[in-house]
């Protein structure tokens, strides 16, 4: 009885992965996981505005591909400033 007893103290406060460091160790990760999905799911719809836009107005799409991928007019010269 006294093995048993001083086995289930030991696994529950004494061991590196004990009861409870394990337990506040698996809450702290799950905040940290709920604020990803938080920040995930704002940049999920942030992206669809921006795909929306894209669909709707040739000027945005003319405006997103001369920003983001560079692209020009075959009678423009495009110069980078870093």
């Amino acid at each position: 009885m006294l093995t048993a007893l001083c086995f289930t103290v030991w696994v529950l406060f004494i061991d590196d992965r004990d009861f409870i460091t394990t337990h506040f160790r698996h809450v702290k990760e799950l905040h940290k996981l709920e604020a990803r999905k938080l920040y995930f799911e704002e940049q999920i719809k942030t992206v669809s505005r921006e795909l929306d836009q894209l669909k709707s107005n040739p000027a945005t799409l003319e405006k997103y591909a001369r920003e983001k991928y560079l692209m020009k007019r075959d009678n423009e010269d495009l110069f980078v400033v870093k």
